[in-house]
């Protein structure tokens, strides 16, 4: 059954951003991702975009959904982990963001217990995002 083709992909993952036009700078200036798709739903009184670094048939997405009417910041939860990206030459990326004000919560580093090389950043909402360096 291994060469058969997978049932199921992951398509996206969804967060709720407060300041939407704040949460996409964040994700194309910081981390070069694209707007694939946004949709205004006025009657629910939110809008949908959809960033990420390729096409939503083949890639895993993030989903920024703006509510227009929320004044008070999300509560995260204590079952939120973080979202994870690839990225090459890490601690030069990592001195890029903090030059840019971007809150790097855990330096670059091997990872504890291992040898892989990771930070974490804070997006504007607090969402944690965890950078692995990939050569």
């Amino acid at each position: 059954m291994t060469n058969a083709p997978a049932k199921y992909r992951l398509l996206h993952t969804m967060i709720r951003v407060r300041d939407l036009d704040k949460s996409l700078d964040f994700y194309q200036r910081f981390l070069g991702m694209k707007i694939l798709r946004q949709k205004k739903y006025p009657e629910g009184k939110f809008t949908n975009t959809f960033v990420g670094y390729g096409d939503e048939k083949s890639d895993t997405v993030i989903e920024l959904t703006y509510n227009w009417d929320q004044e008070e910041p999300y509560e995260q939860g204590n079952g939120w982990g973080h979202l994870a990206i690839g990225v090459s030459d890490i601690y030069a990326i990592c001195e890029q963001l903090e030059n840019e004000g971007v809150t790097i919560t855990r330096p670059p580093g091997p990872m504890k217990h291992g040898t892989t090389v990771i930070a974490f950043i804070v997006d504007p909402d607090g969402y944690k995002i965890e950078l692995i360096e990939k050569s």
